[in-house]
């Protein structure tokens, strides 16, 4: 049986990821600063590691044959994405392990490209980007001296899974209870989404098709390209009843990013929202054979159940 470590496995992407390997009959290792991880992940191996400690982080992933690479800090502690990344190869050198990476838009810069293919050139324009670049830079020349094997899937704005932290609990649905929709920027305009469910099997299906791909490779996962208007219109269906529609207030976030970290961090990724995009592949079909997608609908009123918001009894039902 194929041992897989999961870092990162308290958040939001490692729980979904390491549910959809449990489910798929992988020997799934859990691991977390605390050696704790939700009672959700029945079936994983809890281990402590840090991931800021090296020989810990060795130690945490000892003979398993993949590591999946969830580890994020958040916003305010991107100086840390660097030194985990080195420690992850670290990892991945010391067991023998072949690498599976969740990549983002981020290294794209703006103006953003309105079609994103796996050729399509890198040109970050914030410190955010340029430690992404940096970071796939690190992997390729790992892969290329025939250290580490990276496979890294791209993916926009996160969505689905229990948790908070991402664009569509914290912005998005956030008011939906009250009846208002909140989009982050025009509400025509068309941004790149990923529901997690849909990604995580995805990862499986890649590490079911190693034998079809290369020593490194990045490729693209094509979600839910999708206007604030489809969304809006996929929580209405879920909730049986119309939403009042509202913008996030974009100049109160810039008028305190002096003052607020986080708030600055936020205002200087805003370009994501004023800027159409999407993701496509050709190189993900051909690997795995089909793209996991469930339909709009479906995922936004499962996203929404997720996070605690009561759908009509007839949507849950569905």
């Amino acid at each position: 049986m194929t041992k897989i470590a999961i870092l990162g496995a308290n958040g939001r992407l490692g729980r979904v990821v390491a549910k959809a390997f449990i489910d798929a009959g992988f020997d799934v290792r859990a691991v977390t600063r605390t050696g704790k991880v939700p009672a959700e992940l029945k079936g994983a191996i809890a281990v402590a590691g840090d991931a800021l400690d090296r020989q810990s982080l060795i130690r945490a992933t000892r003979d398993v044959d993949i590591i999946f690479n969830g580890l994020n800090p958040i916003y305010t502690d991107w100086d840390k994405c660097l030194p985990m990344a080195e420690n992850v190869m670290a990892a991945c050198r010391a067991n023998g392990a072949l690498h599976l990476f969740p990549g983002t838009v981020y290294n794209y810069g703006s103006p953003m490209p309105q079609v994103i293919t796996e050729e399509t050139p890198f040109h970050p324009t914030t410190d955010k980007g340029r430690i992404r670049v940096a970071m796939e830079e690190l992997f390729r020349r790992e892969a290329d001296a025939g250290r580490v094997r990276t496979i890294l899937l791209r993916a926009g704005d996160f969505f689905g899974g229990t948790g908070s932290g991402g664009w569509f609990d914290l912005v998005v649905a956030a008011k939906m209870a009250k009846g208002v929709y909140t989009a982050a920027g025009p509400a025509k305009l068309v941004h790149e989404w990923a529901y997690l469910p849909d990604f995580a099997v995805a990862f499986v299906a890649l590490a079911r098709n190693l034998d079809k791909l290369g020593f490194y490779e990045a490729i693209n996962f094509p979600g839910h390209a999708v206007t604030d208007l489809d969304i809006q219109a996929a929580a209405e269906k879920a909730l049986g009843r119309k939403l009042k529609l509202t913008f996030m207030p974009w100049w109160v976030l810039r008028a305190g990013s002096p003052f607020v970290t986080m708030w600055r961090e936020i205002v200087s990724m805003s370009y994501l929202r004023f800027e159409p995009h999407r993701l496509a592949s050709a190189r993900l079909e051909e690997v795995i054979d089909e793209i996991p997608h469930t339909p709009l609908d479906r995922a936004v009123a499962e996203a929404m159940q997720d996070i605690g918001i009561a759908v009509a009894p007839t949507r849950q039902a569905a």
